[in-house]
């Protein structure tokens, strides 16, 4: 089997993101390029790459946000976790995660935050095998009425 290969992503990784995201929430319209490009361009936001003979097949994106609590400290949000489904259940999430989460904590961030609006018990064990831990902090969502 090949190794993975982590790396940040880039505006060349585009493409090959965005169809990788098919496996996250099949169906959704593709970003225009100037969504794309903004989203590359934000500072404190990163994407990471997870790929095997230079495929992308995992990936994830870390906010590192700046704060005024916690002594100044930042935090970090980890958001998009997606695997190719084919490639699921051989590690390369959970080297993404721990790969995001250094990265976190390399940034100053005092705790890393994940949500998942997955409702699947496997997910969420995953996630806890990551380290997370689902009790410490309850997440609450509004959404952009439609219109």
């Amino acid at each position: 089997m090949a190794a993975l290969v982590l790396r940040d992503l880039g505006l060349g990784d585009a493409d090959a993101l965005i169809a990788l995201y098919e496996h996250l929430n099949p169906g959704d319209a593709p970003p225009s390029p100037e969504a794309v490009r903004a989203v590359f361009g934000h500072p404190g936001l990163r994407h990471f790459g997870g790929f095997v003979d230079g495929v992308l097949v995992a990936s994830c994106n870390l906010a590192v946000i700046p704060n005024l609590t916690r002594g100044g400290r930042a935090y970090g949000v980890i958001e998009n976790v997606v695997t190719d489904a084919a490639c699921r259940g051989q590690g390369h999430g959970q080297a993404l995660i721990r790969h995001a989460v250094a990265q976190a904590w390399a940034a100053g961030a005092y705790k890393v935050v994940l949500t998942t609006s997955r409702k699947d018990p496997a997910v969420w064990a995953f996630y806890e095998r990551c380290g997370f831990d689902s009790g410490d902090k309850r997440a609450f969502v509004i959404r952009r009425p439609v219109g």
